[in-house]
């Protein structure tokens, strides 16, 4: 999928959009990447003469390819994630990379799953995680405004 494929199935938008292609192979494996391009919101103030990106977005680029494992699911549906566990930050992330994270579900309890996901730059581990979100219908999403 590109990031205009992407668009039609999860609900984030520039600048928090942080996935620009995905694949999901034949095994249901998740191989999604996004490119650092430098004038992220997030590299503004950290680190000020040398940015890196922050270990939070690196969980983020995790979850949002995550969600995307769930295809058709998602319409009508919004991901909010319930858990990051067993994070573990291998190497640190910079302008000019390419972050490329490859992802699985491990379980599903009704519209509840629950991922393994690794994230690497060039072969190299960067963060791995195992991460849990919830689809919950767009309808009571409008109840709570």
């Amino acid at each position: 999928m590109t990031r205009e494929e992407i668009k039609e199935y999860i609900p984030h938008r520039e600048p928090m959009l942080l996935v620009d292609e995905i694949i999901i192979d034949e095994n249901n494996v998740a191989h999604a990447k996004y490119h650092i391009k430098g004038n992220e919101f997030f590299l503004q103030g950290h680190f000020p003469g040398f940015p890196v990106v922050p270990g939070v977005i690196l969980c983020e680029i995790m979850a949002q390819s995550c969600s995307l494992l769930v295809g058709d699911l998602l319409k009508g549906r919004t991901p909010f994630y319930t858990g990051i566990d067993k994070t573990r930050f291998k190497a640190s992330v910079y302008p000019g990379d390419t972050v490329e994270v490859t992802a699985q579900i491990t379980n599903k309890k009704a519209m509840m799953f629950f991922i393994k996901a690794e994230a690497c730059v060039n072969g190299k581990v960067c963060v791995q995680s195992t991460l849990s979100f919830a689809l919950i219908d767009n309808n009571k999403l409008d109840e709570k405004k």
